[in-house]
């Protein structure tokens, strides 16, 4: 399974978003899944993708060539495919997941998650999409797409589809990445 994350080109400042990015690339990599992300080495993104290879599994980096030529690409990852542009970036990344996951991140996270919840809405996409809500995060974002609800902006349907975890495990196994593992 191609599981695409998208997550911060930083670390944040609180610990516990590296260590969850750490879980989550741990968890993917020992499932046999391939990570898809946004190809750099550094921040989350680089936590996950190193993980991830330590875990056994496979991982795909897509990665504008404006980004490459930055130095910020990840020279060990299974494949580092680059692109012209960040829209390109993305519909790659698109193309290649049969999962999409948000972690904390900034700007790049809030517009690669905006975009793929607008596909989905518009029935361009049918892949499941997953919140890791490390550490509330994503709260006033999820309260604001609660606000658009209740004003009419977005079908509770719309909201509902998406999976909002705390837990990777809990989340992977929601997304049917990873199974639940027996008592």
């Amino acid at each position: 399974m191609n599981i695409c994350v998208f997550c911060g080109s930083s670390i944040g400042k609180d610990p516990i978003f590296a260590k969850v990015a750490n879980q989550l690339g741990s968890l993917i990599g020992s499932s046999k899944s391939t990570l898809v992300y946004g190809g750099g080495n550094v921040g989350l993104m680089g936590i996950i993708a190193d993980a991830t290879l330590a875990a056994g599994g496979k991982v795909t980096g897509v990665i504008p060539d404006f980004l490459l030529r930055r130095e910020v690409a990840h020279c060990g990852l299974t494949q580092l495919e680059v692109v012209e542009s960040m829209h390109e970036r993305k519909k790659r990344m698109a193309d290649l997941s049969d999962v999409f996951i948000a972690m904390p991140g900034g700007w790049g996270t809030l517009d690669e998650l905006a975009e793929i919840l607008t596909w989905k809405q518009l029935g361009l996409i049918n892949q499941p999409i997953g919140i890791l809500n490390t550490d509330h995060f994503f709260d006033t974002l999820l309260n604001q797409m609660l606000v658009m609800v209740e004003k009419g902006f977005l079908s509770q349907e719309s909201f509902e589809s998406i999976k909002i975890v705390v837990h990777p495990n809990e989340l992977l196994t929601q997304l049917g990445v990873i199974s639940v593992q027996p008592n």
